[in-house]
């Protein structure tokens, strides 16, 4: 396989050294609100870990096992109509909040899929399936259909927007 491996950086560390900083500085002065939130910080890690553990498990099994060229083929550059179908439908079962999935989608990005894709993807993520019989139930059935397909349509119109936009800024480099 000719493909170059990535290096491995860590983001955010000066925000991070920032953030450290800025607390350390305010716990010196005396300030009585870093206790809680510090506090809320681990509360809110607590809560985020496993989720960044999930998708960082999910990273390296498409690292490991999914071949480039074929992800290309189903969400690159040639995918056409599969490509949209996989990216809304993908969208919408989706779950868990959405700076979950960014390290994923990053990956699948960085092995071919497309920009408008992405969009569509984030965008189908706004139709939850698991509340949709309470949308039934309290605006009915014809105005849930009728949502539902108009965010999917949004959402692939977006990603329209987004493929064009992005390939007319690539092309002008």
């Amino acid at each position: 396989m000719s493909e170059k491996r990535r290096k491995f950086r860590w983001r955010g560390l000066r925000l991070l050294g920032g953030v450290v900083l800025l607390y350390l500085l305010l716990w010196l002065a005396g300030s009585p609100g870093v206790g809680p939130a510090l506090q809320k910080t681990g509360h809110i890690l607590k809560m985020l870990l496993p989720i960044l553990a999930v998708a960082v498990f999910l990273a390296a099994l498409i690292n490991t096992w999914l071949n480039p060229k074929a992800l290309a083929r189903h969400l690159g550059e040639e995918s056409g109509w599969r490509g949209w179908l996989i990216a809304l439908g993908a969208g919408v079962l989706s779950h868990g909040p959405m700076y979950a999935w960014y390290p994923l989608i990053e990956d699948l990005r960085r092995h071919g899929m497309r920009d408008g894709l992405v969009a569509a993807f984030f965008y189908a993520r706004a139709i939850k399936v698991p509340l949709l019989p309470m949308m039934v139930a309290y605006f009915g059935l014809d105005f849930t259909i009728v949502l539902t397909l108009l965010t999917l349509g949004a959402a692939w119109l977006q990603g329209m927007v987004m493929d064009r936009w992005t390939l007319r800024s690539l092309s002008e480099r």
